[in-house]
């Protein structure tokens, strides 16, 4: 990818307007584009547009500038040079905000699958799968889908490193699911680093702790060797990541951010310090899953945002640069990221639709299944379904449905030799628990 032209030099436009006069700086102000209700288009999108009538591009770019400036917000962060990072909070931003956090927030209704205690853990763990083969593949990886996700649902080790960047991945969601409520430390950063890049460095000394000072400091390149990005000095490193820690925790009273902003700058300011040797953007990811779950936004767990990245990995990066190109406006990170969970939720929402509906019409078909199963097993089947880890007994079966002993027996052994029973011993006894693939085994056995 190109480097995007950075915007002309918005305090001379400014001035030059200014000393042109209030009638020239009125109808620069007056032309569409700059109000909060407009797009957030950077320099590099405005210039191949056409511009109001009477103006140029940099004039209409200056009524955007003066604008803009007047609803920008400073952060307690400062780039390299220690000047603040600022955000704006234009119409489109504060109506995703709003339909993202009443999403993943549980706001809203949500499907029998996550709201079940009993399966909603089946669909996390597929949602930490995709999370950690897409943000595994963003920085490299290339192991297959289907091999990685044969990888972690077999619990067999990885072969090789790429394998190896997937599984660690995976090791460190479901390890942030575990510490939400943990404030952030540059020990827990580090901890979090060191799990996602233990085995897969070139120097494995580097892994779990900052660049040190008299280290190269690893820059952002393009896949073409464009430098992209200069990181801070090594030597700043310990003071930002404790002050971007207090951030992220709230503890920096200096103005509101709205908490999904809060995440997403979290986001956004790893992946801008680059503290460590390799690894940023995936603990940059895997941070900002953190900080959603620590603010309380639970649903985020279930939801990958890697896959979306990686669908558009140009756009990624460009958010990245237009905000350090047009002085440090985080606006259009947060807008990028915000339309890639806003994606990521609805993406969410449909599978499970999906899957309700699946679940649903298979209900249906094993209830209208009189000649397949008895009116019994047609109930024991479709608890099954719903609550995958419960075990059943003989004695269990027959006082539920008040039948004898050995009728209950044939019930449960009936069930056995199409694998949708799995028969254990328990003392001197058995119970039955269903299969960890009852779905797909009885969809091969119902008609279409």
């Amino acid at each position: 990818m190109k480097r995007p032209m950075p915007p002309p030099d918005a305090d001379a436009l400014i001035a030059a307007a200014l000393q042109a006069g209030p009638s020239a700086l009125s109808q620069i102000l007056q032309k569409p584009g700059a109000g909060p209700a407009d797009p957030y288009l950077p320099w590099d999108r405005l210039r191949h547009k056409t511009p109001p009538p009477g103006l140029t591009h940099e004039e209409w770019w200056t009524g955007i500038k003066f604008t803009r400036r007047q609803m920008q917000r400073e952060l307690p962060l400062t780039d390299a040079s220690g000047r603040p990072f600022t955000f704006a909070l234009p119409d489109v931003v504060l109506a995703t905000l709003e339909a993202v956090g009443r999403d993943t927030a549980g706001q809203i209704s949500i499907e029998e699958p996550v709201a079940n205690p009993a399966t909603r853990d089946r669909y996390l763990i597929s949602s930490l799968i995709e999370e950690a083969i897409n943000s595994s593949q963003l920085e490299g990886a290339s192991t297959t889908r289907r091999v990685a996700k044969e990888m972690l649902r077999a619990g067999r080790r990885p072969r090789d490193r790429d394998e190896l960047m997937i599984y660690n991945n995976y090791q460190a969601m479901r390890m942030i699911g575990e510490l939400r409520d943990a404030p952030l430390t540059p020990e827990l950063i580090c901890e979090i680093h060191r799990v996602v890049t233990d085995g897969t460095l070139d120097n494995p000394g580097a892994s779990g702790r900052f660049q040190l000072p008299g280290e190269e400091r690893i820059g952002v390149f393009s896949d073409t060797g464009v430098l992209l990005h200069t990181p801070p000095a090594a030597t700043a490193l310990p003071e930002r990541v404790e002050r971007l820690c207090h951030f992220a925790n709230g503890e920096l009273g200096d103005g509101y951010i709205p908490p999904v902003l809060r995440a997403i700058t979290l986001h956004f300011m790893i992946g801008y310090d680059h503290p460590f040797e390799d690894g940023n953007g995936r603990t940059a990811r895997a941070l900002f899953y953190w900080s959603m779950l620590n603010q309380g936004y639970w649903l985020t767990e279930f939801v990958a945002i890697s896959p979306i990245l990686k669908s558009a990995p140009v756009k990624y990066a460009l958010s990245y640069l237009h905000t350090e190109d047009d002085e440090n406006d985080l606006t259009y990170f947060h807008l990028h990221q915000l339309e890639v969970l806003r994606h990521s939720v609805t993406r969410l929402h449909e599978y499970l639709g999906r899957k309700t509906h699946e679940m649903r019409d298979l209900q249906r078909k094993i209830t209208n299944a009189p000649t397949t199963f008895n009116h019994r097993q047609v109930a024991l089947l479709n608890h099954a379904l719903k609550n995958p880890d419960a075990a059943v007994t003989i004695r269990s079966h027959a006082g539920a449905h008040n039948v004898a002993y050995e009728t209950a027996r044939q019930d449960l052994t009936g069930l056995e030799p199409g694998g949708l029973l799995i028969k254990h011993r328990a003392g001197k006894a058995f119970t039955w628990t269903a299969a960890t693939d009852l779905e797909s085994r009885l969809h091969a056995l119902m008609p279409s």
